[in-house]
């Protein structure tokens, strides 16, 4: 996979990566908001999740928690 070369670049291979995962999962927007609550995320919404992911720029932590939420093994470089 090629490397992103701006930070618009960054952004956009993150949103979709995240947005497959969430895919991968079968966890929607609601879904998430309620699972992120367990992670420490008790503000999270459909409508703020919806935001960050159509915005593509999120903090790391929120990216972290959405993993940790799904389940998920990790993450690989090479995936985003």
């Amino acid at each position: 996979m090629p490397i992103a070369k701006s930070e618009e670049e960054w952004a956009e291979k993150v949103r979709a990566y995240l947005k497959a995962e969430l895919r991968k999962a079968e966890v929607g927007y609601v879904e998430l908001a309620k699972r992120l609550k367990k992670h420490g995320f008790k503000d999270e919404t459909e409508a703020s999740i919806t935001h960050k992911l159509k915005r593509g720029t999120f903090t790391a932590s929120f990216l972290l928690a959405t993993l940790a939420a799904l389940e998920a093994d990790g993450i690989r470089l090479e995936d985003v």
